[in-house]
């Protein structure tokens, strides 16, 4: 094991002092960075703890409007009543992510930081419209995800919170990697007075994305039936070991469909 210096922030302004120290990352949950130390994918000189800040935790329910704190994990948003209660869509998505182990460690901020192609927050935020916190401004979802695992943060930005307003309807449907848990492609749906935002993980090979042809057709009657006959192209999505772009392209489609059944349910 390489050497590596560690560092306890105690508050954000603290984490933004500390990031300025060598080649140094910040740490929130570690589901993603420490294996990738472990395999050498990652090399940091110093490691930034943000486990500890507590302005970063927490869930703020007004009205419609909700404020998660980037530091909290994925169990306590999948378990927070009042969340269910307004948004349960987002609540049942962190319910999905991992095992048990990775919900009780990993974090939103993280997950939304890392920005991985298969994870299922990014969908959620870009459909939710939502606002990326950080200590420096506030970043909307569409102007946030840049590609595969990249965002709009400046190296030394934290993000402080995510903040949307609950839609009239929602739901997230993924079929899953049966190893990982990861969204081999995931779709998240959500309606309100503005429209319907349509957001795929898992299948962009460039990253979460918002399906302008779904959305269309949801938006003249939000029902799966009016999927019917919609076909979603496969030249921007990814091929693997686990699904080509066609395979992909279908699997859109009916986790589409099963999503705005279960957002009518």
């Amino acid at each position: 094991m390489y050497s590596v210096n560690y560092h306890r922030a105690s508050s954000v302004a603290d984490a933004a002092k500390l990031i300025k120290k060598g080649d140094a990352k910040f740490l929130a949950g570690g589901m993603t960075l420490i294996p990738a130390m472990k395999t050498r994918l990652a090399a940091p000189s110093d490691l930034v703890d943000l486990g500890h800040i507590p302005e970063l935790k927490g869930i703020k329910v007004s009205g419609k409007t909700v404020t998660i704190g980037a530091g909290t994990t994925h169990y306590q948003v999948a378990n927070d009543e009042k969340l269910k209660k307004v948004c349960p869509a987002i609540a049942e998505l962190a319910g999905l992510i991992g095992d048990v182990a990775v919900r009780y460690r990993g974090t939103i901020g993280g997950s939304i930081a890392n920005n991985d192609p298969a994870a299922d927050y990014p969908a959620a935020m870009l459909a939710l419209g939502a606002t990326i916190v950080t200590n420096k401004r506030e970043i909307p979802a569409d102007k946030f995800f840049k590609g595969l695992f990249e965002t709009a943060l400046k190296e030394d930005e934290i993000i402080t919170a995510v903040t949307f307003t609950a839609p009239a309807k929602a739901a997230y449907q993924k079929f899953p990697n049966p190893a990982s848990r990861y969204a081999i492609a995931g779709v998240f749906v959500a309606k309100d007075k503005d429209g319907v935002r349509v957001a795929v993980t898992g299948a962009g090979d460039d990253g979460v994305f918002r399906s302008k042809q779904i959305e269309a057709a949801l938006a003249k009657k939000f029902d799966a039936s009016a999927l019917e006959g919609v076909s979603v192209p496969s030249d921007s999505l990814m091929g693997d070991i686990h699904a080509s772009p066609e395979y992909r392209a279908n699997l859109v489609l009916v986790m589409a469909k099963r999503a705005v059944a279960a957002a009518n349910a």
